[in-house]
């Protein structure tokens, strides 16, 4: 017999949390207590999350943090800012661990439950509706978007052959242009005071970059981005990548960097600066400094953007599901 057990908060949760994500196969930066705590205090309008354990005997199945909206239960995260979200169970555990949600969930006059952001790789996606619809609930999965990705191999410039012959045509003769600037300095920062006194100009680089990103950032995501990098740099996950054309920053990039993955998770640039594509390019280095960090794979994280597959992106699709009581 599986029991539910409620934590009181992110602290309590904090060390057993941590070492069942390491173990679950859906395991990605946005799922772990840092940045859930951050979405909580910056976008979560003061409610307070049930942060649930599961136990069956001596052994922990896994946990879940959710959020109640009405007779809505969902994630803690949005789909604006959060790319990926899951549960945290352990494998081979998924089945008792579903079916002891699902008893939960109907103990607390639940409606329909809303999960974004699951990963094709997730056993969310196929062994909670084999649970759900065992009950008589509807089950509806969809598409929500696209996050291309990229293996990466031990040099860049393999990286660069493995590039379409087009896309790496173009991206030598941007990066030979560049080189004929005056003043061109790239690098990134992770110490987090060092963060901390720059996200101003990675906030101005965002906003600048296009009329869609300037309406995205809203005052409360201002805050929730400056939060989630100072706390995110002291976790050592996050960077912030610049480039300078004489003195001046006119490229920025947030990264996360989890396991053996590089993700960006946000980036803005200076139009004055598109002649020398300074957007395309630092998003291309960072790659680089990521090949030369001996990471294994970059995550363009959610988007169709061109620029992904200019450089090399291969869709993964993401899902939403939408379970309701009978």
């Amino acid at each position: 017999m599986t029991e539910v057990r409620r934590i009181g908060s992110f602290d309590a949760a904090a060390g057993e949390w941590e070492r069942l994500l390491s173990q679950s196969v859906a395991n990605s930066p946005f799922q772990t207590l840092e940045w859930q705590r951050v979405w909580m205090s910056e976008v979560g309008d003061g409610a307070s999350p049930q942060i649930l354990k599961f136990v069956d005997g001596q052994e922990t199945l896994g946990m879940a943090s959710l959020r109640r909206d009405g007779d809505t239960m969902t994630f803690v995260g949005d789909e604006d800012l959060c790319d990926y979200n899951d549960f945290v169970v352990l494998p081979g555990r998924e089945r008792p661990f579903f079916d002891a949600l699902l008893d939960y969930l109907e103990q607390s006059g639940w409606s329909d439950l809303h999960l974004f952001s699951l990963s094709r790789e997730s056993p969310t996606l196929t062994l909670l509706p084999e649970a759900a619809r065992s009950r008589g609930c509807d089950v509806d999965i969809v598409q929500q978007e696209v996050c291309p990705g990229r293996q990466l191999p031990g040099e860049w410039e393999e990286y660069v052959a493995g590039l379409s012959k087009k896309h790496r045509h173009e991206l030598r003769r941007k990066l030979r242009r560049l080189d004929t600037a005056e003043g061109v300095r790239w690098y990134s920062l992770k110490d987090t005071q060092e963060v901390d006194a720059a996200m101003g100009d990675f906030l101005q680089l965002l906003a600048m970059s296009g009329h869609d990103k300037a309406e995205f950032l809203t005052p409360q995501r201002e805050k929730f981005f400056r939060s989630l990098a100072s706390s995110l740099s002291r976790e050592g996950l996050l960077s912030l990548f610049f480039m300078e054309i004489q003195g001046s920053r006119v490229a920025s990039a947030m990264t996360f960097d989890y396991g053996g993955s590089r993700l960006l998770y946000n980036s803005g640039f200076n139009p004055e600066f598109g002649y020398y594509s300074v957007g395309l390019l630092l998003k291309a280095l960072s790659v680089k400094s990521a090949i030369e960090d001996g990471k294994s794979y970059y995550d363009f994280l959610r988007g169709n953007e061109r620029y992904k597959y200019h450089l090399g992106g291969i869709d993964k699709p993401i899902f939403n599901m939408v379970v309701t009581r009978p």
